[in-house]
Order: structure tokens, then C-alpha cells, then sequence
């Protein structure tokens, strides 16, 4: 099953504190709005995004079509196959992907530990 690009969405309670902590690992702003108070980081092929006041707990993310670099892949697998797949094995969905719809779409599971895992297609 292939994921396509993987990063870790921090919920953080202050952005400037919590970015200029990320700069010292020598992490470096690449997207977002720190006026939305969010912000994408990146060191290297490592991904962060950190997102003040929109979740409650850490997500594990994942983008269908991306690669490390947010570069659009020719060939992946969309959402609503992972999404299929993935319930086809008896994993409960807590948001789910219109598999009428193409393109951008989204769907959430959590993992036994209450873990949320975000696979978020962006093309």
C-alpha cells in the first residue's frame, strides 16, 4: 500500500514558540500562514507541520501523490482505493472520502491507541 508522502501535524499551543523551537533542529518554514497560525517545516526530507488551535491531539499524515518534496506524482494510488482497501481489512473509518468524487479528498482512522491518521489527498 503505498502512502505517498509522510509528515507528523503537531497540534501546538503557541506557533512563534513552536517554530523558532523547530529552527533550532534546523527546520525551516516552506508553507502555510502564520496569520491562520499554521506553518509547514522542513530539514531535509523531514516534514512537520505545526497547527495552533485546529486539532486537539498529534496526526500522522500522509498524501496520495506526493512525494517527500510535495512534488505531484504521475502514478499513485488515490484516496478512495487506500480508503476501500483499508475497510475491506475491517478498519473503521472516523471520516471517509466521497468515492463519488475524484481529485482532492480525504479520510481519517484512528489507530488502537486513539492516534488519528490523516491520509489527505491534495491532487
Amino acid at each position: 500500500m503505498e502512502l505517498g508522502a509522510f509528515s507528523v501535524s503537531l497540534a501546538v499551543k503557541d506557533l512563534s514558540a513552536s517554530k523558532d523551537f523547530y529552527e533550532k533542529f534546523g527546520f525551516e518554514s516552506v508553507g502555510g500562514n502564520a496569520e491562520d497560525k499554521w506553518l509547514v517545516m522542513k530539514n531535509g526530507d523531514h516534514v512537520i507541520g505545526l497547527f495552533q488551535g485546529m486539532f486537539d491531539k498529534n496526526i500522522l499524515t500522509f498524501n496520495p501523490g506526493w512525494d517527500a518534496r510535495c512534488n505531484s506524482l504521475e502514478n499513485f494510488t488515490d484516496v478512495r482505493e487506500l480508503q476501500r482497501q483499508l475497510k475491506s481489512q475491517g478498519v473503521e473509518l472516523s471520516t471517509e472520502a466521497d468515492e463519488s468524487s475524484s481529485g482532492p479528498a480525504s479520510f481519517v482512522a484512528v489507530d488502537p491507541d486513539g492516534n488519528p491518521i490523516l491520509v489527505d489527498q491534495h491532487v
